[in-house]
């Protein structure tokens, strides 16, 4: 995997606080939107911007090249090997030079202070989900079609419920928990995100919810972009079902949870 940056250099060994990981596949029109969000921030913490380009084809490498006038942090990484933004993601913590992994996606927008509200909150727990806005980038049609998860707390799902779960969209790690759970499972499609959270947890992590930590989300455009991701999220659904039922009777019989389903 190679770096497509000009900020290679003598530096790049010096361990940093954070590094924000965005997942990016033909972004060159809202990633813009994000890596200006992202100069924003009001922070005098050491961090730095990974944009993870899995495969694009219409010039999101350029975007970034392009932001390092007035982001000079950031930087991006031919991530393409294995398509996907769970690899893609896995891909930037391998190189990322934070103590502390932020993600969030290249078509939402992070609030000012977005940074520094997940780096204080992973002094108390060792993953960390934020609050997802969703009325300032969509219209009221979009709002009123589907659910909006995460903007007054952490999600559940089945079937372990008792263990909450988050978004990889506004989701932050210590980078040694993540590379010690193995980071993203990529064998699946959908809800990685999910089986990060339940795998960290049943790992001694605590999930907590940060509300200062605000990202504001950008929904699917069109009904098929919308049918798609639930059409996903099912998918994703069924194959929890399959990994977790195990770790969910041993829950429920008062047992330890032990590890999911290879």
């Amino acid at each position: 995997m190679g770096e497509r940056s000009a900020s290679a250099g003598a530096g790049e060994a010096t361990p940093l606080d954070v590094t924000v990981v965005i997942a990016a596949r033909d972004a060159a029109r809202t990633l813009p939107h994000q890596l200006r969000a992202l100069a924003a921030q009001r922070t005098r913490c050491r961090w730095e911007v990974l944009v993870a380009d899995n495969g694009s084809t219409d010039g999101t490498a350029r975007v970034v090249e392009r932001a390092r006038a007035w982001l000079p942090r950031v930087r991006v990484l031919d991530a393409a090997a294995v398509r996907g933004a769970g690899a893609a993601r896995n891909a930037a913590a391998e190189v990322a030079r934070g103590d502390a992994l932020l993600f969030c996606d290249a078509d939402d927008v992070v609030d000012p202070g977005w940074v520094d509200a997940m780096r204080g909150a992973l002094r108390r727990s060792d993953l960390v989900a934020g609050r997802l806005e969703w009325e300032r980038l969509n219209d009221a049609a979009a709002l009123a079609s589907r659910a909006l998860p995460q903007d007054d707390g952490l999600q559940s799902s089945e079937p372990l419920p008792a263990l909450p779960c988050a978004s990889a969209s506004n989701l932050a790690i210590r980078r040694d928990r993540f590379r010690r759970l193995g980071g993203f499972d990529t064998g699946a499609r959908y809800l990685q995100d999910t089986d990060l959270c339940w795998r960290a947890q049943l790992d001694g992590a605590h999930l907590a919810f940060e509300p200062a930590a605000v990202v504001h989300m950008r929904l699917r455009a069109n009904l098929r972009g919308a049918w798609r991701q639930g059409r996903g999220s099912g998918m994703g659904q069924r194959w929890l079902a399959a990994r977790y039922g195990r770790v969910a009777a041993s829950l429920a019989d008062g047992a330890p949870g032990g590890a999911p389903a290879a």
